[in-house]
């Protein structure tokens, strides 16, 4: 299934820097940033769990946001691109 995982992680101090990295990191492990901080993950529901609860390990509740869009497996339909940066296929074959 398709996912979005968008965040706003509270960056004031070098505590809050931390945890941005540590966010990033995490989303760049499953899936391909499309926004600053907007990730597109395709992940099995094992996969969506485990990736909610290492990103609700680094947040602080009190200061950052996470939100996760979940758009199943009939995804192509619902997502619209337009502009500079277009998308990977994220199933498709990995060509370097």
């Amino acid at each position: 299934m398709l996912i979005i995982v968008t965040y706003d992680v509270s960056t004031m101090d070098s505590e809050g820097q931390r945890r941005l990295r540590n966010v990033s990191k995490i989303c760049q492990n499953h899936g391909q940033r499309v926004q600053n901080s907007v990730f597109e993950c395709i992940v099995d529901s094992t996969q969506f769990a485990v990736l909610k609860m290492k990103l609700e390990d680094v947040i602080d509740q009190n200061q950052d946001s996470l939100r996760f869009y979940q758009l199943g497996n009939n995804y192509r339909n619902k997502v619209e691109h337009i502009g500079i940066k277009a998308s990977l296929d994220l199933e498709g074959p990995l060509i370097l």
